[in-house]
Formats: C-alpha cells, structure tokens, sequence
C-alpha cells in the first residue's frame, strides 16, 4: 500500500461524511473512534459550535485509507497528540506511519488494538527512530447472555440523581477513580462539567439502610453500542459482590433503552474483574495496548582513559525519555477496570518498557 492512499483531512464532517458507513458497519470494534469523535461535537456544542477545537497550536487531524473507492481504515490525531487506529494490516498500518513521518508529524502514543498498535509501532520506529514501550494491555469486551451473580449481595439499585447529595457522591467517588487509574484530570464541582465523566447516566448500588456502595455509568449509546465506564466501589466495600451487581443493572438498562451490544474495557492485567465480568457473561473481543514513544540519547562513544584504554563514556550511555504521555490510559479510551482495585494475583497497571525491535 502508498504512503499517499492515506487521506488527511481537519474538517469533521468531511472525515464522517466519508468515512461514517465503514465505522459504522462494525461499532463494537470501533468504539473507541466513534466515541472519540463523540467527543469533538459535544465540545464543539460547548464552543457555541466551531469547529476543529484548537489546543496551542494544535488541532484535531483525521484520516482514512482508500483504495479503489473502499474504506480500509481510519485514525484521528487529538490535540493531545496521541493517535488512535481502527483495526488495520500491518501494510496500512506501515503507510500510515511513513505518511505521518514525511509530514513531520511528532506522535507521543498510539491506541489500538493489539496487532495494529505493534505494527504502526514497529513502524514509527523505523520511521522515526525513537523506541516504543508498552504503557498498558486492556480487553475489550461485549455483553453476551447476561447472569447475575449469585447470590445478589444485599441492598438494590437506584438511579444517581434521586437523592440531594448523589452529585457530591458522584464527583468523589470519579475523582478517586480517576486517580486509581492514574488519569491526570482534575474533578470537583467546578470542573466537573468539563471532564468526560460528566455526560453519562450513573447507578448506585445501595446497601439496605440506604448508604451508596459502588456505582456504574454508562456513556451514551452510540451506533447501538453502549459502553459501561467506570464501575467503582470504594475500597471499603469491595470484596461483597457490589460491583458485579450494579454492572448487571446497567447492562440490563441499556438493553431495555435499546442498545443491541453493551461494551467495555478491562486492565489485561487485572484477573480479578476480568474474572468478574465473565462470569456477568461478558465475552472478549479484542486485545487493546497503548504504546508510548520515547526518543533515544546518541549512541555512547569510547574515549581514551589514562591508562590507555578505551571505555564509554557514561553522558553518551543511550537512555530512554519518555514522551509527554504520561497517563496510564490515554482521556479518549474510557476503561472500566478498577472496580475491584488491582489484582494481587497480576502485574502492576503500567508494565514495560518493552521495546520492539
């Protein structure tokens, strides 16, 4: 494939006018891009609707891969500089990369599925010439047959929003999410209608007398997918079965509101809800990883010692910087993963570096 089947566009309704029957003709798989353009219209909504938002000097850029009048894949490019991928080959996926390369592009991650993330990875390096690491593994997953857990713990759910002090409830309980998995945002009463927990329709899971336990949202239902994000229950109360049950209810929900697949991302590394939400009957679709690109020191070069011999010198010993991305996920790809808290039984949430070579 060329480098130039690439097209580039910053015009949104360009890129989805073009490109809206492909992402739409497999919305589990590409979730992640139609939320991420989600996103751009609500803050375009917010902006009194102008378009291409603009951070710095910075502004979204789109693309998509045509050859012969057929779509075989997208990205999009955010003012956060990372870049995320529909599923594509590895020769896509490379034309891609010398595309973004020969135009000077300056990318701090890529987010995709497991395979395409390796290989546009793999390529950018070649391109390059930085290394890559691995930031973290997610499985995506799609509601199958629904089983409630048995037994149900004790207690019911409700809708947030019923009672006088859910939205304080609400922000805590996101914030302490957030910081969980180690997302760099800040949430409290004034910046919470900003953030991308505000647009979401959340349940609580309450205890017999009343008192909030773990919660659930969900984002809004895009291409019939609803995706859950986040499940949380404070580390106080896990361990009795809250979580799954409050997850049950907001898969439940949505199905009954018409969603005809319900979605959601777990840490690879985390067992413990992985476990869970099979047994909810959850079934994985894909593996996700993000890579992070760092930028190589020079090469260490020898230098003559005083005893005659040749050694490095330690300021050329080739290190590894990382680049600007620093978050655990990256703020466009949502997960639902530490409701439970870290596994005991797996590795730690950011794992690597693992260099391709």
């Amino acid at each position: 494939m060329r480098a130039d089947d690439w097209h580039l566009t910053q015009d949104i309704d360009g890129f989805l006018d073009r490109t809206g029957t492909f992402l739409h003709a497999r919305p589990v798989r590409h979730i992640v891009t139609l939320s991420a353009f989600q996103k751009l219209r609500e803050r375009e909504a917010d902006a009194g609707g102008a378009q291409t938002p603009v951070t710095g000097t910075r502004v979204p850029v789109f693309g998509w891969a045509e050859r012969a009048g057929e779509i075989g894949g997208t990205f999009y490019h955010l003012p956060s500089g990372g870049i995320g991928l529909t599923p594509l080959s590895p020769a896509r996926a490379d034309a891609l990369a010398a595309r973004l390369a020969g135009l000077g592009y300056s990318l701090p991650y890529v987010s995709a599925d497991r395979d395409t993330a390796a290989a546009f990875a793999k390529a950018w390096q070649r391109y390059i010439g930085v290394g890559a690491a691995v930031r973290v593994r997610l499985y995506l997953y799609r509601l199958g047959e629904l089983t409630p857990p048995r037994p149900v713990p004790a207690g019911h759910a409700r809708s947030v929003g019923e009672h006088s002090g859910d939205r304080d409830q609400l922000i805590e309980w996101c914030r302490e999410f957030a910081a969980d998995v180690e997302e760099d945002v800040t949430i409290d009463a004034g910046t919470w209608a900003g953030t991308r927990f505000a647009r979401k329709r959340y349940t609580f899971w309450e205890s017999p007398d009343g008192v909030p336990v773990s919660m659930a949202g969900v984002n809004p239902m895009l291409a019939g997918v609803a995706q859950v994000d986040p499940v949380y229950t404070p580390a106080r109360f896990r361990g009795r079965g809250y979580a799954g049950a409050v997850t049950v209810e907001v898969s439940r929900a949505a199905l009954a509101t018409g969603a005809e697949s319900v979605v959601l991302f777990t840490n690879a590394a985390n067992a413990t809800s992985n476990a869970l939400y099979q047994r909810l009957g959850y079934v994985r679709v894909t593996d996700w990883a993000v890579y992070d690109f760092t930028q190589h020191r020079p090469r260490p070069r020898p230098y003559a010692r005083a005893d005659g011999a040749r050694g490095l010198s330690r300021r050329a010993v080739p290190r590894h910087r990382a680049g600007p991305a620093a978050r655990a996920v990256p703020d466009d790809l949502a997960m639902s993963d530490h409701s439970l808290g870290p596994s005991r039984e797996g590795p730690p949430l950011i794992r690597g570096p693992t260099t391709l070579r």
